[in-house]
């Protein structure tokens, strides 16, 4: 039964009961759970388990699996086999191997922290994720660093600020007069995805280069229908995803959800909660499983945000709330959300965090692709608000006002007669919303779906920590902590109420609306990075010890330089398919009609109307020949007056090079209605999203 093999490629509680000595368990529990310190004599325990369990599950490597700042996993593949005393080979894997790898630190993106002729990096085992085996190689989780130790990796971040969170969480729960051992965020990530033919894919470069189509006229019928989201499974893609989730289910993933999206050839799929480094470990694990199971079954999967234009773009929904070790939700209102002093305290805290670095959140989506995704198409707009939902919004307010409406959800009717009634939610759900609460966490649906997420939860928890530390230093003092606790509750909903909006985020009006408040409106990513290493920005992470200035200038100098990187590679292979192949395919044409039935007026086999119309098609090919030609060389004089630096060549990139672009695409889609299809150099957008 497929149950019975859940988790087992992975070192998991059950396993490592069963390997390591009593003892040995009971400390590493408390290393993982409560930040005990590592102990030698514990990892040579645990190094010797670890390789007997991944041996007898087939592996012959161990590497250290660690997540670099290009935003996928890196692994260096060591043997177990070392020769003996005798020279015979023998069965090694030390806590030294264990505890820390070396890779090239110089050849992985820095940020200008390492110089090329500085390649020392040291990869450092995080005992709070599973370690699992994959294509015969045992797979520990690390983080990675620079030879003085500087961080060069996205979990490191990630575990300080939930090291951060934890502490001013406790602080706060202990001055409630809570017994509460330690507190941890968890992350629930749901992931969209495409899955195209093979065959359609290597047919276009820029799918290939790029991860998205650079060009595409509107197929008839898109999404338009609203037949796709939920409906029934293609056989094929149905094959996909039970292999899809056999594969992650023996990784220990929960693979919860699965259906069909809004658009064509768009699917999600969902897990459960986990802590915030794991579930961030499982998500890279999932699109890199994804990628493999799509190629045994001829398909390719697509993880970019905007992969087709016209039609929804790929998020991943951020869940993330709070747990304690007793096992409770921070974020569960309860029956009387207005009286649970812990609950409004948490809400402030979140909410005045999404109101003071709406510029960080921001940051923490912004590539590329995903600029293309936000805005349109079920995607949340760029303008960051926080959903509360009518019932929570007005206890907000009548905290504010300091009194108390006394209004009642009525009751939904049933909605036949031999049905059972339903209970209503506390709450609607906006798919316009950048960060809504939905019951008993806050979706943060802005994350594009090709994204580590790390970085937009090691950004909400610093955030967040930060506002708890603020209350824990006034109710430690308060002689009255309620009474102070619920002084800070109406403080601060007051000071930021400003980000609360239950509204459509899609409505022109609420442009308007909130710039009327204040908030920012950052519409791409050169203009989000200006925002990073604000002194405000710099004094938070400090504060929370989570990233030193350097780091912070490194991340900046990384994400504008992927953002100039990407875009580039985008018009160059724009310019490629456009001389290469759009060029000489409507050349092509046009001269096919020349020399047929536009040729010879004198033609009497010809009906003058035959000759009228080829004699338009031509006119129209190469009018529209002349449009692209004269573009693309736009294209490529604004491409040679690139700035040098990261900052004003992103800007420049966006403000010129990007709207360019969209003018070369536009005259070469408008071509691909005149030019026939066996004549177009690659799949249309009917191939692609209407496979059999």
């Amino acid at each position: 039964m497929f149950i019975d093999t859940f988790g087992s490629n992975v070192f998991n509680d059950d396993v490592r009961k069963k390997y390591l000595k009593p003892a040995t368990y009971k400390k590493l529990e408390n290393i993982r759970n409560e930040g005990a310190p590592m102990d030698q004599a514990i990892a040579e325990e645990v190094a010797a388990a670890m390789m007997k369990w991944a041996v007898e599950k087939g592996a012959t490597h161990y590497t250290h699996w660690f997540q670099p700042m290009t935003g996928i996993t890196a692994e260096k593949h060591e043997s177990f086999m070392e020769p003996g005393p005798d020279g015979r080979p023998v069965l090694k894997f030390s806590s030294k191997a264990l505890i820390k790898g070396e890779a090239d630190a110089s050849s992985f993106p820095s940020g200008g922290m390492r110089a090329t002729f500085e390649g020392r990096g040291y990869t450092v085992w995080d005992p709070t994720s599973d370690a699992f085996v994959k294509d015969n190689t045992l797979c520990i989780p690390t983080a990675f660093c620079s030879y003085n130790g500087a961080v060069l990796d996205k979990k490191t971040p990630l575990l300080r600020s939930m090291a951060a969170i934890n502490r001013q969480a406790l602080r706060v729960l202990h001055a409630l007069g809570e017994e509460t051992k330690y507190v941890f965020p968890t992350v629930g990530c749901e992931q969209e995805y495409f899955l195209i033919n093979k065959e359609d894919y290597a047919k276009r470069p820029d799918l290939i280069l790029t991860g998205h189509t650079l060009f595409g006229a509107a197929t008839p019928r898109g999404q338009m229908l609203e037949t796709h989201y939920y409906g029934s499974i293609r056989p094929r893609v149905k094959a996909f995803m039970e292999e899809l989730n056999e594969t992650l289910w023996s990784l220990g993933i929960y693979s919860k959800t699965e259906h069909n999206e809004v658009a064509p050839c768009q699917h999600e799929m969902a897990p459960l909660f986990n802590k915030a480094n794991v579930a961030a470990d499982q998500n890279q694990l999932v699109m890199e499983v994804m990628k493999k199971v799509a190629d045994k079954h001829d398909f390719v999967c697509l993880l970019h945000e905007k992969p087709f234009g016209g039609i929804n773009g790929s998020g991943k929904h951020n869940n993330w709330s709070l747990c304690t070790d007793k096992g409770e939700n921070i974020f569960k209102p309860g029956k009387a959300p207005a009286e649970n002093t812990r609950f409004l305290l948490f809400l402030a805290a979140v909410i005045r965090s999404v109101d003071d670095y709406q510029d960080l959140l921001r940051i923490s989506c912004s590539t590329a692709s995903n600029d293309l995704r936000l805005g349109g198409n079920e995607a949340p707009p760029a303008i960051i608000s926080v959903f509360l939902g009518d019932d929570l919004e007005e206890v907000v307010n009548d905290i504010i006002a300091g009194e108390k409406t006394g209004k009642k959800r009525a009751k939904m009717q049933t909605l036949a007669e031999s049905m059972p009634a339903l209970k209503q939610d506390t709450t609607d759900r906006n798919r316009t919303s950048p960060f809504a609460f939905t019951g008993n966490r806050f979706e943060f649906r802005m994350p594009g779906s090709s994204v580590n997420v790390s970085c937009a939860n090691y950004i909400l928890n610093t955030a967040v920590a930060d506002a708890l530390s603020d209350y824990a230093d006034e109710m430690e003092t308060a002689e009255d902590v309620e009474k102070t606790a619920r002084s800070i509750i109406r403080r601060e909903l007051a000071a930021h109420r400003r980000i609360i909006f239950n509204g459509n985020g899609y409505g022109a009006e609420w442009v308007e609306e909130a710039k009327q408040r204040g908030l920012l409106n950052i519409a791409s990513t050169p203009e989000a990075y200006r925002h990073f290493d604000d002194e405000k920005n710099l004094q938070l992470f400090e504060r929370q010890q989570v990233l030193d200035r350097e780091e912070i200038a490194s991340r900046k100098s990384i994400g504008l330089s992927e953002y100039v990187k990407t875009v580039n590679i985008e018009a160059r292979t724009m310019l490629m398919m456009i001389e290469k192949q759009i060029i000489p395919a409507v050349a092509g044409y046009a001269e096919e009609l020349a020399e047929g039935i536009c040729a010879d007026d004198s033609r009497a086999d010809l009906p003058k109307p035959l000759r009228q119309t080829g004699k338009k098609l031509a006119a129209e090919a190469g009018e529209g020949l002349r449009d692209l030609f004269a573009a693309k060389e736009d294209l490529e004089a604004l491409l040679e007056k690139e700035p040098k630096g990261e900052q004003e060549a992103g800007d420049y990139l966006y403000t010129k090079v990007r709207p360019q672009m969209e003018i070369c695409r536009e005259a070469a889609d408008r071509l691909e209605t005149v030019v026939k299809k066996d004549d177009w150099p690659f799949p249309d957008y009917t191939d692609i999203l209407f496979y059999v």
